[in-house]
């Protein structure tokens, strides 16, 4: 008996995108939910958390930015998109595959940094409102850690003399590529960090997979 092999996650395509921001946007005022690429940078943020956060933890600060009440029921659709995304992310870190990151392009001449800026503000927004992954030993976190947060202002990491160090030692991107590339590397060196692998016997375990990202025409 063979076991079957897993299926690949379903392309998310433009118009899954359009209806998960349109559902976003639908959310009642004076809630300021995430965007899609924002989101995508959060829930990356939340799945490095050492203990698995649950949906009624992680849903509220995507809902809301300010951490306003949220309402009591929110529309199936929206929670099975967002568990879609939960899931895909999840499966990826997990096995330390690469994967395709929600950043677009922006108008022509933009930085690197720019146009990453929402997946990091979100990613940072799932450090503030989860802040286990920052209790763990600080040293093995500064190198993936600097690598995400070179794309802020050095005036948002207040009391980060260690991290702002790691950061001036660090090589801007030269292009979009190399910076969204530069993100998954990160996310996938955090995880074995906060989700260390579990040693495997039996047969020797190749390494994890991590071959270069896929282009994405969304870039």
């Amino acid at each position: 008996m063979t076991s079957a092999t897993p299926r690949a996650p379903e392309a998310w395509s433009d118009a899954d995108l359009g209806r998960l921001q349109a559902l976003l946007d639908a959310l009642p005022a004076p809630l300021e939910p995430l965007d899609v690429s924002m989101l995508d940078g959060y829930l990356c943020g939340v799945l490095l958390q050492p203990e698995i956060v649950p949906l009624e933890r992680w849903l509220p600060p995507l809902l809301d930015s300010e951490g306003r009440p949220t309402p009591a029921r929110v529309q199936d659709e929206l929670v099975a998109l967002l568990r879609r995304r939960h899931k895909e992310l999840n499966i990826a870190i997990s096995g330390r595959q690469w994967f395709d990151p929600w950043i677009f392009e922006l108008e022509d001449g933009a930085e690197p940094s720019e146009t990453v800026l929402p997946w990091v503000a979100g990613f940072a927004h799932a450090l503030d409102a989860h802040p286990a992954l920052l209790r763990l030993p600080e040293e093995p976190l500064l190198e993936p850690l600097a690598a995400i947060y070179l794309h802020l202002d050095p005036d948002d990491l207040e009391d980060a003399d260690a991290l702002l160090e790691e950061i001036e030692s660090l090589e801007p991107p030269a292009d979009l590529e190399e910076a969204v590339e530069g993100l998954v590397s990160a996310v996938l060196m955090l995880a074995d960090v906060s989700r260390p692998l579990k040693p495997q016997t039996g047969a020797a375990r190749a390494g994890p997979g991590r071959s270069r990202p896929r282009q994405s025409g969304r870039r």
